[in-house]
Protein backbone atom coordinates (compact mmCIF):
# COMPACT_ATOMS: atom_id res chain seq x y z
CA UNK A 1 0.00 0.00 0.00
CA UNK A 2 0.94 3.30 -0.95
CA UNK A 3 -0.06 7.08 -0.45
CA UNK A 4 -2.17 8.19 1.82
CA UNK A 5 -3.73 6.37 5.25
CA UNK A 6 -6.81 6.28 6.86
CA UNK A 7 -6.51 7.29 10.83
CA UNK A 8 -6.76 3.19 11.62
CA UNK A 9 -3.73 2.84 10.01
CA UNK A 10 -2.61 5.44 11.01
CA UNK A 11 -2.75 4.43 14.59
CA UNK A 12 -1.36 0.82 13.46
CA UNK A 13 1.84 2.54 11.98
CA UNK A 14 1.75 4.16 15.60
CA UNK A 15 1.57 0.55 17.79
CA UNK A 16 4.83 -0.39 15.83
CA UNK A 17 6.61 3.28 16.70
CA UNK A 18 5.59 3.00 19.99
CA UNK A 19 7.54 -0.41 20.33
CA UNK A 20 10.55 1.32 18.57
CA UNK A 21 10.61 4.23 21.03
CA UNK A 22 10.62 1.94 23.87
CA UNK A 23 13.89 0.08 22.00
CA UNK A 24 15.44 3.23 21.82
CA UNK A 25 15.19 4.16 25.11
CA UNK A 26 16.52 0.83 25.90
CA UNK A 27 19.38 1.61 23.33
CA UNK A 28 20.49 5.16 25.23
CA UNK A 29 21.04 3.41 28.68
CA UNK A 30 22.78 0.47 27.13
CA UNK A 31 24.85 2.10 24.28
CA UNK A 32 28.41 2.88 26.39
CA UNK A 33 32.09 2.12 25.71
CA UNK A 34 33.02 -1.28 24.97
CA UNK A 35 29.96 -2.08 23.67
CA UNK A 36 29.61 -3.46 20.36
CA UNK A 37 27.12 -2.84 17.61
CA UNK A 38 26.72 -6.44 17.37
CA UNK A 39 25.82 -6.63 20.95
CA UNK A 40 23.09 -3.55 19.83
CA UNK A 41 22.11 -5.69 16.60
CA UNK A 42 21.05 -8.77 19.05
CA UNK A 43 19.37 -6.67 21.30
CA UNK A 44 17.41 -5.10 19.40
CA UNK A 45 16.24 -8.21 17.91
CA UNK A 46 15.61 -9.86 21.03
CA UNK A 47 13.41 -6.60 22.48
CA UNK A 48 11.24 -6.83 19.46
CA UNK A 49 10.60 -10.55 19.55
CA UNK A 50 9.49 -10.04 23.05
CA UNK A 51 7.24 -7.09 22.04
CA UNK A 52 5.61 -8.69 19.34
CA UNK A 53 7.09 -7.41 16.44
CA UNK A 54 10.31 -7.94 13.52
CA UNK A 55 13.28 -6.24 12.34
CA UNK A 56 12.13 -4.91 8.63
CA UNK A 57 15.19 -4.43 7.45
CA UNK A 58 16.70 -7.95 8.05
CA UNK A 59 16.60 -9.30 4.53
CA UNK A 60 15.51 -6.55 2.83
CA UNK A 61 17.18 -6.99 -0.55
CA UNK A 62 19.62 -8.62 1.26
CA UNK A 63 20.66 -7.16 4.01
CA UNK A 64 21.33 -9.40 6.88
CA UNK A 65 20.96 -7.29 10.18
CA UNK A 66 18.53 -5.78 12.41
CA UNK A 67 19.56 -2.35 12.11
CA UNK A 68 22.39 -0.51 10.75
CA UNK A 69 24.83 0.96 12.61
CA UNK A 70 26.80 4.05 11.87
CA UNK A 71 29.88 5.19 13.74
CA UNK A 72 31.31 8.36 13.12
CA UNK A 73 32.37 9.42 9.75
CA UNK A 74 29.58 6.72 8.35
CA UNK A 75 26.85 8.57 7.37
CA UNK A 76 24.20 5.58 7.01
CA UNK A 77 23.68 1.86 6.36
CA UNK A 78 26.63 0.70 8.49
CA UNK A 79 26.76 -2.37 8.82
CA UNK A 80 26.39 -4.10 13.14
CA UNK A 81 30.36 -5.79 13.34
CA UNK A 82 32.20 -6.82 16.76
CA UNK A 83 34.63 -3.83 17.02
CA UNK A 84 33.87 -2.41 20.27
CA UNK A 85 32.77 1.45 20.72
CA UNK A 86 35.25 3.72 22.23
CA UNK A 87 34.78 6.57 24.83
CA UNK A 88 33.96 10.11 22.71
CA UNK A 89 32.48 7.84 19.77
CA UNK A 90 28.56 8.74 18.02
CA UNK A 91 27.11 5.84 17.27
CA UNK A 92 23.45 6.27 14.56
CA UNK A 93 21.26 3.55 14.87
CA UNK A 94 18.97 2.82 12.25
CA UNK A 95 15.76 0.27 12.94
CA UNK A 96 12.58 -0.04 11.37
CA UNK A 97 10.24 -2.18 13.23
CA UNK A 98 6.98 -4.19 12.05
CA UNK A 99 3.87 -4.98 14.02
CA UNK A 100 1.29 -6.61 12.20
CA UNK A 101 2.65 -5.88 9.07
CA UNK A 102 2.52 -2.09 9.67
CA UNK A 103 6.26 -0.16 9.40
CA UNK A 104 7.82 2.63 12.06
CA UNK A 105 11.48 3.65 11.11
CA UNK A 106 13.70 5.80 13.36
CA UNK A 107 17.50 6.63 13.48
CA UNK A 108 19.13 7.98 16.85
CA UNK A 109 22.52 9.12 16.85
CA UNK A 110 23.99 8.21 20.36
CA UNK A 111 26.97 9.78 22.17
CA UNK A 112 29.37 6.78 23.49
CA UNK A 113 30.44 7.97 26.76
CA UNK A 114 32.15 11.64 26.66
CA UNK A 115 31.92 13.40 23.33
CA UNK A 116 33.89 15.98 22.32
CA UNK A 117 32.11 19.62 22.17
CA UNK A 118 32.38 19.36 18.32
CA UNK A 119 30.20 16.22 18.15
CA UNK A 120 27.62 17.34 20.75
CA UNK A 121 26.95 20.36 18.53
CA UNK A 122 26.68 18.19 15.39
CA UNK A 123 24.04 16.11 17.37
CA UNK A 124 22.36 19.44 18.34
CA UNK A 125 22.02 20.17 14.98
CA UNK A 126 21.05 17.58 12.97
CA UNK A 127 18.30 16.93 15.71
CA UNK A 128 17.63 20.64 15.24
CA UNK A 129 17.20 20.20 11.75
CA UNK A 130 14.98 17.06 12.33
CA UNK A 131 12.20 19.43 14.32
CA UNK A 132 12.91 21.80 11.31
CA UNK A 133 11.31 19.86 8.98
CA UNK A 134 8.34 18.58 10.63
CA UNK A 135 7.54 21.82 11.60
CA UNK A 136 7.08 22.62 7.77
CA UNK A 137 5.46 19.05 7.83
CA UNK A 138 1.88 20.59 7.53
CA UNK A 139 -1.12 19.87 4.81
CA UNK A 140 -1.34 22.56 2.02
CA UNK A 141 2.74 22.84 2.02
CA UNK A 142 4.88 21.26 -0.37
CA UNK A 143 7.97 18.81 0.02
CA UNK A 144 10.37 21.48 -1.14
CA UNK A 145 9.73 23.48 1.76
CA UNK A 146 10.20 20.93 4.50
CA UNK A 147 14.14 20.40 2.67
CA UNK A 148 14.38 23.72 2.41
CA UNK A 149 14.00 24.55 5.73
CA UNK A 150 16.17 21.70 6.95
CA UNK A 151 18.87 23.20 4.45
CA UNK A 152 18.55 26.26 5.88
CA UNK A 153 18.76 25.61 9.54
CA UNK A 154 22.00 23.36 8.58
CA UNK A 155 23.57 26.05 7.19
CA UNK A 156 22.85 28.57 9.86
CA UNK A 157 24.75 26.20 12.03
CA UNK A 158 27.60 25.81 9.64
CA UNK A 159 26.45 22.51 8.35
CA UNK A 160 25.83 20.11 5.52
CA UNK A 161 22.85 17.89 4.20
CA UNK A 162 23.71 15.08 2.73
CA UNK A 163 21.73 15.06 -0.22
CA UNK A 164 21.71 12.09 -1.82
CA UNK A 165 20.06 10.35 1.05
CA UNK A 166 16.38 10.92 1.38
CA UNK A 167 13.29 9.74 3.82
CA UNK A 168 10.47 8.20 2.15
CA UNK A 169 6.46 7.35 2.69
CA UNK A 170 6.05 4.57 4.89
CA UNK A 171 3.18 2.29 5.94
CA UNK A 172 2.93 -1.65 4.88
CA UNK A 173 6.61 -1.26 2.65
CA UNK A 174 9.71 0.44 3.89
CA UNK A 175 9.59 2.76 0.81
CA UNK A 176 6.77 3.99 -0.10
CA UNK A 177 5.86 7.16 -2.58
CA UNK A 178 7.00 9.87 -2.38
CA UNK A 179 10.65 10.51 -2.15
CA UNK A 180 11.08 13.07 0.54
CA UNK A 181 13.92 14.95 -0.19
CA UNK A 182 16.03 16.97 2.39
CA UNK A 183 17.57 19.65 0.32
CA UNK A 184 15.50 21.40 -2.32
CA UNK A 185 13.94 24.54 -2.82
CA UNK A 186 10.61 25.94 -0.91
CA UNK A 187 7.32 26.18 -2.92
CA UNK A 188 8.32 22.38 -4.97
CA UNK A 189 7.68 19.28 -5.15
CA UNK A 190 4.96 17.25 -4.09
CA UNK A 191 2.26 18.91 -1.47
CA UNK A 192 1.35 17.35 1.45
CA UNK A 193 -2.17 16.02 1.77
CA UNK A 194 -3.98 15.12 4.88
CA UNK A 195 -2.79 10.69 5.45
CA UNK A 196 0.25 10.82 4.30
CA UNK A 197 2.72 8.68 6.48
CA UNK A 198 6.66 9.75 5.95
CA UNK A 199 9.91 9.80 7.69
CA UNK A 200 12.02 12.44 7.49
CA UNK A 201 15.26 11.94 8.26
CA UNK A 202 18.70 14.70 7.91
CA UNK A 203 21.98 13.45 8.14
CA UNK A 204 24.33 16.10 8.97
CA UNK A 205 28.28 16.64 8.55
CA UNK A 206 30.79 19.33 9.16
CA UNK A 207 32.37 18.44 5.64
CA UNK A 208 31.69 18.09 2.62
CA UNK A 209 27.96 16.01 2.16
CA UNK A 210 29.34 13.57 -0.07
CA UNK A 211 29.87 9.92 0.38
CA UNK A 212 31.21 6.79 -0.99
CA UNK A 213 29.79 3.27 -0.83
CA UNK A 214 31.49 0.63 0.67
CA UNK A 215 32.26 -2.90 -0.58
CA UNK A 216 29.69 -4.62 1.53
CA UNK A 217 27.67 -2.30 -1.34
CA UNK A 218 25.56 -0.67 1.81
CA UNK A 219 27.87 1.52 4.10
CA UNK A 220 28.00 5.11 3.07
CA UNK A 221 30.87 6.75 4.26
CA UNK A 222 32.07 10.75 4.13
CA UNK A 223 34.55 11.08 1.93
CA UNK A 224 36.19 13.48 3.73
CA UNK A 225 36.21 11.37 7.01
CA UNK A 226 34.36 14.23 8.81
CA UNK A 227 31.51 12.73 11.44
CA UNK A 228 28.01 12.91 10.45
CA UNK A 229 24.83 13.00 12.81
CA UNK A 230 21.55 11.84 12.49
CA UNK A 231 17.56 11.66 13.48
CA UNK A 232 14.61 10.20 12.20
CA UNK A 233 11.21 10.18 12.64
CA UNK A 234 8.05 8.73 11.01
CA UNK A 235 4.87 11.25 11.06
CA UNK A 236 1.30 11.48 9.39
CA UNK A 237 0.06 14.78 8.29
CA UNK A 238 -3.11 15.51 9.78
CA UNK A 239 -5.49 18.42 9.80
CA UNK A 240 -4.05 19.15 13.26
CA UNK A 241 -0.75 19.37 12.08
CA UNK A 242 2.32 16.46 12.09
CA UNK A 243 1.71 13.72 14.18
CA UNK A 244 4.83 12.09 15.29
CA UNK A 245 4.36 8.40 15.72
CA UNK A 246 7.86 7.33 16.43
CA UNK A 247 7.56 8.11 20.50
CA UNK A 248 6.00 6.22 23.52
CA UNK A 249 2.59 7.63 22.49
CA UNK A 250 1.28 9.61 19.32
CA UNK A 251 2.35 13.26 19.31
CA UNK A 252 1.36 16.42 17.40
CA UNK A 253 4.66 19.28 16.71
CA UNK A 254 3.48 22.45 17.03
CA UNK A 255 6.52 24.07 18.12
CA UNK A 256 8.00 27.09 16.04
CA UNK A 257 10.21 25.85 13.54
CA UNK A 258 13.45 27.51 15.06
CA UNK A 259 11.88 27.35 19.06
CA UNK A 260 13.02 25.24 21.34
CA UNK A 261 12.95 21.47 20.34
CA UNK A 262 11.85 18.45 22.41
CA UNK A 263 14.85 15.65 23.48
CA UNK A 264 12.12 13.12 24.67
CA UNK A 265 14.84 10.57 25.39
CA UNK A 266 17.47 12.63 27.51
CA UNK A 267 19.85 15.67 27.15
CA UNK A 268 22.10 14.55 23.75
CA UNK A 269 25.68 15.02 25.17
CA UNK A 270 26.59 13.05 28.87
Amino acid sequence: MTGWKTAEQIALIARAGAILAACRRELNRRIKPGVTTLEIDAFVERFLADNGATPEQKGYRGYPYATCASVNEVACHGMPDDKPLKDGDIVTIDMVVNRDGWLADSAWTFAVGDVSASSRRLMRAAQTCLYAGIAKAKIGNRLGDVAHEIQSVARANGYSVFGDFTGHGIGNWIHEWPSVPHVGKAGKGVRLEEGMVITIEPILTAGKPKAKIGADGWTATAVDGKRSAQYEHTIALTRKGPLILTLPQPELYTADARGPFPAPFGPISR
